[in-house]
């Protein structure tokens, strides 16, 4: 009977071990189809966003109702498959999840619509790509990051990220030769697309800057925050339904503010029937963007930032740089130059060699846990 136990014993022992294998397999396939995903919803989102900001409709007044959206969406998941983790919520957490709005929604957002709204989609989305170094040095600071110098998993990590950034700016900065593709020759094409470029206000282009560099320090420390907020409340689906929530009050309070402060709101745009919702681009852009760019995207976000740290999400900023460069490209009839090729390799080299680095730091990582002794930290050194 004993040696029965413990065959059976070491039997449920194995099949564990062979689930939690299984498991990680798993996680590791979904976990960078999830974070394309973002990025796919952040591209469509972008796109849909710069054509509602100039029809009119302005930054804060999307902010509210795509983030109440995004609540009552995500809020019967929360219900079903996360009730106990009610129990946990005290003043702490709330704490946590307020400041997590207020970086993730308030700033971050909210600063990129307004810089949207004063660029272009073309000119916004390379700023995107700076959001993973901000992260990367910011979480580096705060040791929500490791880097380790000494070894070439760190050393690849670094030179990743530094990758992603040169071939951003070769986009931005280097045309090169123009290539000629057989579906640009249509004079259709140019003349719609002259006119996208016509559309858009350049004027306020230097403000619009700072609010898309002020969106990328705001969207670093986002990140870092929800690395925080993963530790004192595990929870992906409660968290994302109340910090939608919570940044919709702020967006909300910060309208009420403007409106105060200009007396009528006239001049942002903030009259009373600006909150007013018709069937157009608006209310398409509202809805899309709070189920998928806000609802399932942060869903998407605190898990990976739980599983893999807060610069792993970020990393794929790159890939919207390629993704609006096609669409521009085979939908807009937007002129590619070599320079822009170029740059979007660099991008995508810069996020692989990122990735290896960082998934080589894990292995190494996972091993040093099972040969070394409790207790035994590891030396990191920081640069």
């Amino acid at each position: 009977m004993a040696g029965g136990g413990g065959d059976m014993e070491a039997a449920a022992v194995a099949m564990e071990a062979k689930r939690d294998a299984r498991r990680r397999r798993v996680e590791r396939m979904a976990l960078p189809v999830g974070m394309v995903l973002v990025q796919v919803f952040t591209v469509v989102t972008m796109l849909m966003s710069k054509v509602a900001l100039n029809a009119g409709m302005h930054p804060l007044v999307l902010l509210v109702y795509r983030n109440l959206v995004a609540a009552v969406v995500v809020a019967p998941l929360a219900v079903a498959f996360e009730r106990d983790l009610w129990k946990r919520l005290n003043l702490a957490v709330l704490g946590w999840i307020f400041i997590n709005a207020t970086f993730g929604v308030l700033l971050a957002m909210g600063l990129y619509y307004c810089g949207l709204r004063a660029t272009s989609a073309a000119y916004a989305v390379n700023f995107l790509n700076l959001i993973p170094v901000a992260t990367f040095l910011i979480a580096v600071v705060f040791r929500a990051e490791r880097l380790s110098l000494a070894c070439w998993p760190g050393r690849t990590k670094l030179l990743g990220a530094a990758a992603g950034v040169a071939g951003t700016m070769v986009i931005s900065l280097c045309k090169g030769t123009h290539l000629l593709l057989p579906h640009l020759r249509s004079p259709a094409y140019h003349g719609g697309n002259r006119l996208a470029v016509v559309h858009g206000n350049y004027r306020d282009m230097a403000v619009g800057t700072l609010f898309l560099v002020g969106s990328c320090v705001s969207y670093a420390l986002w990140f870092v925050v929800q690395a925080r907020v993963a530790v004192v409340f595990p929870s992906r689906y409660w968290t994302t339904t109340l910090t939608c929530a919570a940044g919709s009050v702020q967006s909300a309070i910060a309208a009420a503010v403007v409106v105060a402060l200009t007396g009528t709101g006239a001049s942002g745009g903030l009259t009373s029937g600006a909150w007013r919702l018709r069937w157009n681009m608006q209310l398409a852009t509202v809805v899309y963007s709070g189920v998928f760019n806000t609802g399932v995207t942060f869903v998407l976000v605190s898990w990976a930032v739980a599983r893999r740290g807060p610069v792993y999400p970020p990393m794929f900023n790159s890939l919207s740089l390629v993704a609006t460069t096609i669409v521009d490209a085979l939908v807009l009839g937007t002129d590619i130059y070599l320079g822009g090729v170029l740059g979007a390799v660099l991008v995508v080299l810069g996020l692989y060699a990122f990735l290896w680095g960082k998934g080589k730091e894990l292995a190494a990582a996972k091993a040093k846990e099972l040969e070394r002794p409790p207790g035994d930290d590891d030396d990191v050194s920081i640069a």
